[in-house]
């Protein structure tokens, strides 16, 4: 089925073989909401990014100079005859997630950008010591205020040099009394500046010059003027006045300033709101908003012990070495030995071995020696290690020691205190970066209501351009996020549609926007606002083409390309492209779902479990209202609710830190809770969540699952291995000896691109195989070791079929979908479905015990509707076996076949934290809370 389009108007793109791909040819239209879908591995993104994306990147690159160009070196062509009709290409891939911990969603967005704008320009400022609104004057200002407020008084005018610090100052009054001044004020005393004069070094000490000593009269005006300007130049823009007769002084100054007490700020800049320029930034955290301290806890995990026998961990066991030696003579003063347990020790006793003492200690060494030395203390000597070291190595180990607490000088909103007290109706920058969006929506609606005619003028395109984004974020469903999250802490899902956000507020024209999943992690209630935004790029004059799974997405889009008609080398074709109504028709997998001739079906019988459970009592982290969540143990379990509602509050920062902790003896830190019941009807939790099982091209589902090491070892059994000599690490491309050295091993060269994320070009030397020609001579039924990494999980899965070890996990890849994957795949290229996946088999090939937790987050990410019905197989093989399996998810065909379902909200961010429903989906539905409900009801019913 073609349907027609316009010759000038589509993206043409003419014999591509880029993967798996079977030299397709496509009119792709312009200008309009494009979806690309199809099994996973059918080869969508090798059509979307592979092939059109990069050759959109490719053709930007070839507009610089020959000069730049040599810096960035050579991008390939994708494997493809022609591409005709291609606009600038932007990707928003959910891979592109910025990992620095000074980034986030406000920075990210450029909100808080404007908002540290606003504030500097216009916010009022209040003194941190009494609350009084801060002052500032000009220089006739302040000679009007003392010929108004000082008429015929005898004043004296001081211009402070020194506030609060010790020294003896002598070179500073020698300097002063050159400038032509006789008199200074000292710790309040008026005193005459004489020769060699110096203060006790070891007080702190105020010193003002006595600039005037003047009858205030009207017609000394030009005295007086002269007068407060030589003071103001004097005390850096500040001055004081006091009566003769009278001990008071008054504060006067050109910078920001408390009139009680003389503190003035800096003048207001936009650096002074930001915690990433050193204006601005907290000086304890550096602007992180957490601090990393030692934890006594991962210092004496097990106290049973004593600390010959290990007890103190950064020691390790007993020794005969300096550190041993001066604890020793500390626990001889009190009557123990090394060999006492740690727990027979006083709290008194225990704090000196980790926080040191002043005190010296006598020891004698074994050579008969004497030494009277201070002891540092094993936590203060694990901050040193931490603070000065340059090896990667040593702070790790001090780290691992560490847990990342809030910064207790700024409470965690990374700024300093002058920073702080700018207020803007009557809120300080923190307080609004700490707000959901949507409230903070609300606060900037009718702001200028609240402002002065002055502020709202200066502060006019600024509050017009952060309104715009914060809108542009609520069409996304990002309304429960706060300014100050993290960006290392977003799902792919959010970060992708905080960049479609941005890129709505650029407001591009002609532009061809490529999408990764866009509708990952969101409620089926935000899809329309996605779609809507979609359209509103769309409609500015921009194409946009999505990959995408989602049912509603396909159904809205102007044109619907589905690939397949399987995956890996069973897909690469186009099965259907046309209309969405006219793809209905059709007979592929994709068009049976859609038109509701196939479905999951929802399961007769709901398991009831083994009658165990785990109740989690007084959940209160983030936005929890102090929840109490009860997990039936044997069953299939679906958390959902709306996008901010708590779901990974709950179970990812609470059940299973708590959970690894008991089980794995470690110390995670955990979100704040009461209690917890039933640890013991478990004997072991596994999370397996979406993050990359390798950050380098090195790593591969080979490598993660362990297969490769059996396949090394099957090479170096082989004759011509035998003959000569080769050992596994031959067959490693992470050691010298087998490996190419040109790539070292990887297979590609790295051009690292500034403004671009890094590029990965096939190595010249091996052309891609990883190993050198001699290791590429030992064959295996006639393929080398290299070419069994080119082969696909299914083809591998026939190849070692008489392994049995090799066979089972390769089964299992093939069970839950990753059939189509190449076992030496960069781990840099899967999406974060397929990374999910590969650990969930790797699980999977272990033992089971019966008696596990497993917990997966959002699994049905880049699944197609069949892929999902190979994940509920693979899922229900689990809980057959008697585990329990926690799944948190939005798709409605996981949700209606879980067995207990635990729906959170009603809303998110501080609308949400509760749990609002549990029970049977059936249950869920009849007790019709929460937003979750409306949409299972009605997949119940079809």
């Amino acid at each position: 089925m073609e349907a027609e389009v316009v010759e000038e108007e589509v993206i043409e793109v003419i014999g591509a073989r880029e993967h798996n791909l079977k030299d397709i040819s496509l009119s792709i239209p312009r200008n309009k909401l494009v979806v690309i879908t199809g099994l996973s591995g059918s080869g969508k993104s090798s059509l979307a990014f592979d092939t059109i994306y990069s050759e959109g990147q490719r053709r930007y690159i070839e507009t610089f100079s020959a000069y730049a160009r040599q810096f960035l070196g050579g991008l390939e062509r994708p494997d493809v005859d022609k591409i005709s009709g291609l606009s600038p290409v932007i990707s928003i891939e959910q891979k592109t997630i910025s990992r620095n911990p000074r980034s986030t969603v406000g920075t990210i967005t450029e909100v808080y950008d404007f908002i540290r704008l606003v504030y500097a320009r216009v916010a009022d400022a209040f003194s941190y010591n009494t609350g009084e609104k801060m002052v500032r004057y000009n220089d006739e200002q302040i000679t009007q205020l003392l010929l108004d407020q000082y008429a015929g008084e005898k004043l004296i005018v001081l211009a402070p040099l020194v506030r609060g610090r010790k020294g003896h100052y002598r070179e500073l009054f020698e300097q002063v009394a050159k400038s032509g001044f006789v008199k200074v004020r000292v710790d309040g005393e008026i005193r005459d500046i004489e020769k060699g004069m110096r203060l006790d070094r070891y007080k702190i000490h105020d010193i003002e010059v006595v600039v005037d000593r003047l009858i205030v009269r009207s017609e000394d005006q030009h005295r007086i003027l002269k007068s407060v300007q030589t003071a103001l130049r004097q005390g850096k823009g500040s001055m004081m006045v006091m009566k003769a007769d009278d001990v008071d002084v008054r504060h006067l100054s050109r910078l920001l300033m408390c009139p009680t007490t003389g503190i003035s700020y800096p003048e207001p800049d936009p650096n002074l709101f930001s915690f990433n320029s050193p204006y601005g930034a907290c000086p304890r955290c550096n602007g992180l908003g957490e601090v990393a301290e030692v934890d006594p806890a991962k210092i004496i995990p097990d106290p049973k012990l004593s600390i010959e026998k290990g007890g103190i961990v950064p020691l390790g066991k007993g020794k005969g070495n300096w550190i041993f030696q001066q604890i020793s003579a500390i626990l001889e003063r009190d009557g123990h030995t090394l060999k006492t347990p740690i727990e027979d020790l006083d709290e008194a006793m225990i704090n000196l071995l980790l926080y040191g003492s002043d005190e010296l200690i006598h020891i004698k060494s074994e050579g008969g020696r004497s030494y009277n030395v201070k002891y540092e203390g094993i936590i203060n000597f694990i901050e040193r290690q931490a603070e000065d070291t340059d090896s990667a190595a040593i702070l790790r180990w001090a780290q691992s020691f560490m847990n990342k607490l809030p910064c207790q000088q700024c409470e965690g909103t990374r700024l300093k205190k002058e920073s702080l007290h700018f207020k803007l109706d009557g809120k300080h920058i923190a307080e609004l970066a700490s707000m959901d969006i949507s409230e903070l929506a609300l606060w900037f609606e009718n702001l200028e209501d609240r402002l002065s005619e002055k502020q709202v003028r200066i502060a006019h395109e600024p509050l017009k351009e952060i309104r715009d984004r914060i809108r542009f974020l609520l069409d996304v469903g990002l309304d429960y996020l706060t300014l100050n999250r993290s960006a290392k802490t977003l799902s792919g899902g959010e970060a992708q549609r905080i960049r479609l956000a941005t890129q709505i507020g650029s407001q591009l024209v002609g532009v061809l926007y490529i999408l990764d999943e866009p509708s990952i992690g969101l409620h089926q209630r935000d899809n329309d606002r996605l779609i809507r935004s979609l359209k509103k790029l769309r409609d500015a004059g921009n194409s946009v083409i999505v990959v995408e799974h989602d049912k509603e997405m396909m159904l809205e889009s102007d044109w619907l390309i589905d690939i397949g008609p399987g995956a890996g080398k069973h897909g690469g074709e186009i099965v259907a492209q046309g209309l969405p109504g006219d793809h209905l028709a059709e007979q592929s997998i994709t068009a049976q779902y859609l038109a509701g001739t196939a479905a999951i079906e929802v399961p007769s019988k709901r398991r009831k479990g083994n009658g165990k459970k785990l109740v989690l009592n007084g959940a209160s982290g983030h936005n929890l209202n102090d929840v109490k969540l009860t997990i039936p143990l044997g069953v299939f379990v679906g958390i959902t609710g709306v996008s901010g509602s708590g779901k990974s509050s709950l179970i990812n920062q609470t059940l299973y830190p708590i959970l690894h902790n008991h089980y794995y003896k470690e110390t995670k830190l955990a979100l704040p809770y009461k209690n917890i019941k039933g640890l013991e009807h478990l004997d072991k939790v596994i999370d397996i969540d979406q993050s990359p099982i390798g950050r380098t091209p090195r790593s591969n589902p080979a490598t993660y699952t362990g297969l490769f090491s059996d396949i090394r070892t099957l090479y170096t059994r082989l004759p011509e291995a035998l003959i000569r000599g080769y050992k596994p690490g031959r067959f490693s491309f992470n050691v010298k000896g087998g490996r190419c050295e040109s790539c070292k091993g990887a297979g590609v060269r790295t051009i690292e691109m500034n403004f671009l994320p890094d590029v990965y070009v096939k190595c010249d030397t091996c052309q891609g195989k990883r190993y050198n020609r001699e290791t590429l001579e030992v064959r295996y039924k006639g393929k080398s070791i290299s070419d069994v990494l080119d082969m696909t999980i299914e083809e591998a899965n026939d190849f070692f079929a008489a392994h049995p070890k090799m066979n089972r996990v390769l089964q299992t890849l093939c069970d839950v979908g990753l059939g189509y994957v190449t076992l030496g795949q960069q781990s840099t290229t899967l999406s974060g479905g397929e990374a999910q996946r590969v650990k969930l088999a790797s699980e999977l090939s272990k033992r089971a015990t019966g008696q596990t937790l497993y917990i997966l987050d959002e699994p049905t990410t880049g699944l197609h509707f069949q892929d999902v019905r190979m994940l509920i197989d693979v899922l229900n093989r689990l809980v057959d076996q008697g585990n329990t399996v926690i799944v948190i998810e939005h798709n409605l065909d996981i949700i209606k076949v879980a067995d207990h379902v635990i729906d959170l909200g009603p809303d998110g961010g501080r609308g949400g934290g509760e749990i609002v429903a549990e029970g049977t989906p059936e249950h869920v539905v009849a007790i019709n809370k929460g937003e979750t409900a409306r949409f299972l009801a009605a997949e119940l019913k079809s």
